[in-house]
């Protein structure tokens, strides 16, 4: 081949050579620039010029230096830390995994730092769930003796609360079963802390926020306790009284008048164990949860509660705010509701109960007892006639209480007159005593709502009648239940604690506006005289006083 004149072949061959590696030849404003010259080769003993091999080196490294604008990294970094991990692991066939160990390199780079904040722990739904009921599932160590305790003193009060739950499950009404035996276990933690002589799951009030399960209990005798800070005693009331006339002396001189209008008397609530007292209740927003007791019913809640319709919150403390006013909190408003359910929806089968023989012949008694020769009707007659179901508490008369009291002897213990003893002796017999239905009534003879009947009964199931359980609801009380077969009967309710109205809730209107005071002459103001009225009626009262003086004169004269 022809050459050019001034070529050096070799020169040809070594360019060649550098293109087929991938290397070079590099301009002089490259790093590589230099190591390619002519005159030098590794493997020649001369050295070229120090100067131009030092600044080869050093545009190499700058450009190995130079760092990514994706990742920040620069290549010189990555291969070294590339050949320390090799050097350090010295895996076998380097060279077909030297890719991957790139990746690993960066990945162990972008790797997310433990930073000295701890994570927050998150506490799982199912497992908070489980910590509140693992309290229920503990066995305290006295619990061993129990068996020994409860044969001396009779039958354990904690009742069969799956049993009843099994019932109520044929009609398709109640809790899950987990909930059901959480409750269980909640009632067995209520009577082993308290003095229960007989227990009966209520029911379930649901509320916005959260529930309320209720447990029905009985103590046992002289373990009631009656509410503190109502009574006071005579010597406190002596101390009050002088003070009171202390106070009444000084203030005579500036007194201003007094309203001589007199409050009706406060009706009291009935005693515990009688009446809408008759049992004590307790409460808990979930199984596993204190109980907490709550407080005896007045009838002015109970009055106030018929006026009223508030969903509960779930929180006892929380005002109820309403018109009329309720007195009292929630813990009261759910204390009332309950003696109201209590009073019409808890029945039993005819003749189960009957009434003591001292007491047949007293027609306020609230006692019965079990008829051991209760005989159950069947099932079908259960279902086809409301005269096999009656009424076992005591229903609550419009004064709030269960037996009727007259509040007109209330006023008479304030007062100390005898004449105004008799005269209201006198008046108390007009007034009209409440009367209500007695107890054990049949339910046939409830009223009904308008159209609907008070109370609906049905069989368990219709496939197979004669293994059914009879079942009534109450439609005046949405949620309150009863179920019966053979001896065995209970009552239940689970709803939002409100009365069935036909009609929207309307709340009561506040009373109308008082009348002014009759305007008259003797509050009329009088207008104000004028100068020449003023100036005449001095004239005439001038005159008048002159003819006076004239006419006395005119008498001395004569008597002289």
């Amino acid at each position: 081949m022809d050459q050019s004149p001034g070529s050096n072949p070799s020169q040809g061959a070594d360019q060649t050579y550098a293109y087929e590696r991938g290397h070079g030849p590099y301009q002089p404003h490259e790093p590589g620039y230099g190591l390619d010259q002519p005159e030098y080769s590794p493997y020649d003993d001369q050295i070229p010029d120090p100067k131009a091999r030092m600044l080869a080196i050093q545009n190499a490294k700058a450009y190995l230096l130079k760092t990514s604008t994706k990742s920040g990294l620069n290549l010189y970094d990555h291969l070294a830390n590339v050949l320390t991990k090799i050097l350090d692991e010295q895996p076998t066939n380097t060279a077909d995994i030297i890719e991957n160990i790139s990746k690993d390199v960066k990945w162990a780079r972008f790797h997310k730092k433990m930073d000295t904040l701890r994570d927050e722990y998150e506490i799982l739904p199912t497992f908070e769930a489980a910590e509140k009921c693992k309290a229920l599932f503990i066995k305290d160590i006295g619990e061993e003796n129990e068996g020994v305790i409860e044969e001396e003193i009779g039958q354990s009060p904690l009742p069969n609360v799956m049993e009843t739950a099994f019932y109520f499950e044929q009609a398709g009404i109640g809790l899950s079963k987990d909930e059901s035996y959480y409750i269980f276990l909640a009632l067995k933690n209520l009577t082993n802390v308290q003095p229960i002589q007989t227990c009966r799951f209520w029911g379930k009030i649901l509320g916005l926020e959260m529930n309320y399960i209720i447990a029905e209990v009985q103590l046992r005798e002289g373990e009631e306790e009656e509410e503190a800070g109502e009574e006071v005693t005579e010597e406190q009331g002596k101390g009050m009284d002088e003070v009171e006339e202390q106070d009444e002396e000084k203030e005579k001189e500036a007194e201003p008048p007094k309203s001589t209008y007199k409050p009706p008397p406060d009706i009291p609530k009935e005693a515990n164990g009688t009446g809408a007292n008759k049992y004590v209740y307790f409460v808990c927003n979930e199984p596993g949860k204190p109980w907490v007791k709550l407080p005896p019913v007045t009838p002015a809640q109970i009055v106030c509660a018929r006026k009223i319709k508030k969903f509960f919150t779930g929180r006892l403390h929380a005002p109820v705010v309403s018109f009329p006013p309720f007195p009292g909190n929630e813990a009261n408003y759910l204390r009332a509701q309950i003696a109201r359910i209590s009073a019409g929806t808890h029945v039993s089968p005819t003749g189960f109960y009957q009434f003591p023989e001292e007491e047949e012949e007293e027609e306020e008694g609230d006692t019965y007892e079990e008829n051991p020769e209760f005989e159950p009707p069947p099932v079908a007659e259960m279902v086809d006639s409301l005269s096999t179901w009656a009424h076992h508490v005591k229903s609550i008369l419009k004064q709030g209480r269960c037996v009727w009291i007259n509040p007109q002897k209330l006023e008479e213990k304030n007062e100390d007159e005898e004449e105004e003893e008799e005269e209201e002796e006198e008046e108390m017999d007009e007034q009209q005593e409440e009367t209500g239905p007695p107890l054990l009534t049949l339910l046939s003879e409830d009223e009904g709502i308008k159209d609907i009947p008070a109370w609906t009964a049905q069989h368990s199931t219709n496939l197979i009648p004669q293994h059914s359980v009879a079942i009534i609801q109450s439609n005046r009380w949405p949620g309150a239940y009863a179920f019966a077969s053979g001896r065995k009967f209970e009552n239940i309710y689970f709803g939002w604690g409100h009365k069935y109205s036909p009609e929207n809730y309307t709340p009561t209107l506040p009373p109308p506006v008082q009348e002014e005071y009759p305007s008259g002459p003797a509050i009329t103001e009088a207008r104000d005289p004028t100068l020449e009225e003023e100036l005449a009626f001095k004239a005439a009262q001038e005159a008048l006083a002159a003819g006076e003086e004239e006419e006395e004169e005119e008498e001395q004269e004569e008597d002289d």
